[in-house]
Parts: C-alpha cells; structure tokens; sequence
C-alpha cells in the first residue's frame, strides 16, 4: 500500500514538473512572439500629437532638469506645473533617455516593453481560469494579434503600461483565493496603475472588486486583503500628498477636480462622442476575432456561473458600461477591455477544438472570413492603381486577403487548420504593418512636424513661446522644435504682432499674405509653412 502511494507521489511529481517545463515554453514563446512584433520599426515613425508628443516632452523635462530640482516628482510640462497624471511612465522614458538619448526608439521603447510582457501574463491569467491549457494559449495568441493592442502598445502613451499592470493585479486576484500571499500583488498592481493612470485608474480597481463580490466574497472580509491594498496604494497617496503640499489649491483644482473627477461628467469638446462611440470602436478594429463573437456571447453566458465567465462578464460589460456613460471619451480607455475580450474568444475556440474531425462550423463564420477577404483584396487592388501606388499598403491587405480567403476554405471543409492560418496570418500582416510607415496613420491627418520643427531649431528664435496660424495645438511640434508652439486666431496674431517687443509667427502661406504685418521679416521656411517675426531695422 506505501509502495502503491510512493509511486502514486512520485508520478503526480512529475506530471506536474512536465506541465512547468511546458509552460515554461509557452511563456518564452509567446513573449519572443511578441517583443519581436513590439519593437520591430519602432522608432521609424515621428512622434504623434497628443499623447506621444506630450509624454516625451515631459519625459525629457525630467532628464534634463538639474540635480537637486526634485522633477521627477513636481513635473512639468513646457516649464508649466503638470498636474494631469503621475509621472510612473514619464521616468521610465527619461530614464532610457540618460542610457540611450532621445529619440523615438527610446521613447516608445518603455511601452512597447510593458505591453510585450503583458502577452505572457494574459496566458498566466488563462491557466488560471481555464481547465485545458489551449484555451489560454488561444488567448495569449488573439491577445497578441489584436490591432489596437500592438498599436497603441507600441505608442509613447500611458495604455501599454496600464493594461500590463492590469494584468498583474487580475493574475494576483485569482491566485489570491488560494493563496492570501497573492493580495500583496493585488494592492502592487493596483498601486502601479494609479501611479501611471491617475485616480480614473480606480475604475479598474472596481472591476477586480465587483468580479470578487460575486466569485469569492469571503476575500473582501479578510483583513489582509485590505491591508494589502492599503500598501499598495501607499505611493500613490504619498505623490499626491507631495503635489498638495507643493501647489496647494492649484493642484486641487486642476489636477484632482479638473483632470480626474469632472472628466467623468464633464465632456470635452476635442474628445466629445456619443455613448456608443467605443462599442464601434470595437466593431471597427477587433476583426477577424470578431467572427466568433454570436457563439462567444452565447458560451459565456451558459457559464455564467463559472468563475471563468463571471470575470469575462465583468471585466469586459462592466468596463465597457462605465466607460461608455463617462463624458470624456479616448480611445485609450478602451485598451483594458481587450484582454477580456481575448479571453473569451480563446474559450470559444477552445470549444471549437473539443468538435469531432471534419465536423460543419456555423456558417457564419465561413461567411464572416469570406466577407473579410472581399474587402481586404478590394483593398489592396486600390493601393495597387494610379500613379503612385503604395506598395506597402498593397501587401498588407493582401497578406491580410490570402489569410482570410484560407481561413474561409478551411472552414467550409470543418478543417480546425484554419485557427492556425488565422493566427499566422494575421501575425505576419501586423508584422508587414508595423514595417510599413503607415502603422501611426495620424500623422497623414496634418501637415508633416519633423521639417517644420527641424526648421524653427535651425533658425534658433530667441522665444520660447511662437504663434502660429494653425488651428490646433500639436505637442509633437513642441517637442521636435524645442518651443511652445502656440495657436492663435488672426485678431490675436495682429494683437501680439503689435504688443510684443519680438513675435516670432509661424504662418502657412495663404495667412502669410492675408495677414499682411508690417515689418515683417521671413527667418525661414519649410513644408509650406514660414517662420516670420518683426524686422527691427525697418522700424
């Protein structure tokens, strides 16, 4: 009977060093995977406005403020007091400045790195919930092929590091009902995203409690839990803390009123949407995942008292309610939600896997790949036509045409290869995407920053602070050109042209001739666009 118990023992003790070393791979595999398709071409690209533009500025701010200036703490933003969030990923950026200087590469390197690991972590979270380990792998694997999620992780903004600290704190919150030990790495994770999102970062947090109110309740009961959770959350009440201290009323008003709870309610006018503004989002760029989501739905909710279902429910319909009734609409806020929605499309196929060989697939899903490939070859035969065809765009699509048309065949047949093409193909066209120059397609909606801003440091003015002629605030112009690039309408530009000692007016041409400023003297130009101030000796 020992001798039966000994050899029992010592089997489970290999089977579970066997499932180690198996995950062991699958984790390598999936990060290699992913680092790879994260970093390749990332500095080949400018900055984009806004968030990358804004990011690095304030990044490069703290490395070159001087020693003793505590900037890393008190940042600021064109020498102004920043107040919109914490700068966690602000130093992680200027800290990769003091090692390999600034530029691109080095400012999207910090995000593209958090996202990368977040791959690996999704799978972890799979192991976790699900019985059979392909079903994690499949969502590691839709997670890593989902557009919006490369993109964005790969961009100098605060979304990569965000939804890579998620899944920390999520991984900790289901090994904690086993484990309390894991509670600590719940109140970390939280902490880390309050310290890279702000106090909006507690929607998260709230995401973990409502999916243990309704899965496991005795944890909230426990004491350590809390305690945890108040560790965690220490640093992020100290930052604030200091910047109360430091500012007083300012910091209160714009950056805990202003910046994190009117955002809620308060909509802006640049980011203004209707309430269903992010389920289009969804809709626009989460194919060919998309195609399983009637039997994803259906799956889930027979579940739906399985731990598994419970946190896909909340994590993706609670989030996305609660994003969606917030005034302010980005389309970052929608990153968090595509984990979830991995998770339960990895499930699904998983499902699809367990079905007897060469068995009929919904025909919805044939049609759905079939439609895709339609439109992805209507797509690269436009990019092929007229005089100047792009190239790059054109085997994009039909990288993305060939994927789906074998995905459709495929599944016609009820052949279960067509997952594999799925994955591969998908891979390989985001990879042929991000190679291309066309993967931050916002900077085709503006006049191109690099010359423009290579031209103002050339002329060297001797402000900081320049009008311009365009419309809208570009933070990247800002950040090439080393000035506060300043909009202004053609009252104020006549008003400052008149009341300033040395404006110095950047102008595209048709303003340049209407605005007609006496005195004016042209320091340089470029891409159409002039840098003018007043010519003393004319005075």
């Amino acid at each position: 009977m020992q001798e039966g118990s000994f050899i029992w023992g010592h089997l489970e003790k290999q089977h579970r060093t066997a499932e180690k070393w198996i995950d062991g791979v699958w984790l390598i595999m999936l990060l290699v995977a992913a680092v790879l398709l994260f970093s390749i071409n990332l500095g080949g690209l400018p900055l984009r406005d806004w968030d990358e533009g804004t990011v690095a500025q304030i990044a490069r701010e703290i490395w070159r403020a001087p020693e003793g200036s505590m900037r890393w703490l008190y940042p600021t933003l064109g020498g102004e007091p920043y107040h919109n969030k914490p700068p966690l990923m602000h130093l992680l950026i200027a800290w990769v400045y003091a090692l390999k200087g600034v530029n691109e590469w080095t400012t999207r390197l910090p995000g593209a790195v958090l996202t990368a690991a977040s791959v690996p972590l999704l799978y972890c979270i799979g192991r976790e919930i699900f019985r059979q380990r392909w079903a994690a792998v499949y969502s590691a694997l839709i997670y890593l092929t989902m557009l919006p999620v490369v993109r964005h992780g790969r961009m100098a903004m605060l979304d990569g590091a965000v939804v890579s600290f998620l899944m920390v704190m999520m991984l900790c919150v289901l090994r904690s009902r086993r484990d309390l030990r894991y509670c600590l790495g719940v109140g970390i994770g939280f902490g880390l995203i309050c310290l890279t999102q702000g106090l909006v970062g507690g929607l998260l947090g709230a995401i973990a409690i409502i999916f243990l109110f309704w899965d496991t309740p005795r944890l909230l009961t426990s004491y350590y839990f809390w305690i945890a959770i108040c560790i965690g959350i220490l640093p992020v009440a100290g930052w604030y803390g200091a910047q109360l201290l430091h500012y007083g009323y300012s910091f209160a008003e714009v950056g805990l009123i202003n910046q994190s709870l009117n955002r809620i309610g308060t909509v802006i006018p640049r980011n203004s949407q209707p309430p269903w503004y992010y389920v289009i989002e969804i809709l626009k760029y989460t194919w060919p995942w998309l195609v399983f989501l009637p039997q994803t739905i259906a799956l889930t909710w027979e579940n739906r008292n399985l731990s598994w279902a419970k946190l896909i429910m909340v994590w993706s319909g609670v989030y996305l309610l609660v994003i969606s009734l917030i005034g302010t609409k980005f389309s970052g806020y929608l990153i968090p939600i595509y984990p979830s929605l991995a998770l339960a499309f990895g499930i699904q196929l998983t499902e699809t896997e367990n079905l007897p060989l060469l068995s009929a697939y919904p025909r919805t899903w044939v049609a759905g790949f079939a439609i895709l490939a339609v439109v992805a070859s209507a797509g690269s035969i436009y990019f092929s036509w007229g005089t100047a065809p792009k190239t790059d765009l054109n085997l994009i699509f039909a990288a993305a045409a060939l994927t789906m048309t074998l995905a459709a065949i495929l599944a016609e047949r009820g052949d279960g290869q067509f997952l594999k093409i799925l994955f591969w193909g998908s891979y390989i066209s985001l990879m042929l995407l991000m190679k291309s120059n066309y993967w931050v397609w916002e900077l085709w909606e503006a006049y191109p920053v690099k010359p423009v801003a290579a031209m103002i440091v050339r002329a060297n003015p001797a402000v900081k602070k320049i009008y311009t002629s365009f419309p809208q605030h570009r933070p990247s112009l800002d950040f090439y050109s080393d000035r506060t690039i300043i909009p202004a309408s053609t009252g104020e530009l006549q008003y400052y042209w008149h009341y300033s000692g040395q404006p110095y007016f950047l102008l595209n041409a048709s303003d340049f001739h209407s605005l007609q400023l006496e005195s004016m003297k042209l320091v340089d130009q470029a891409e159409g666009w002039k840098l003018i101030t007043k010519d003393t000796n004319r005075l």
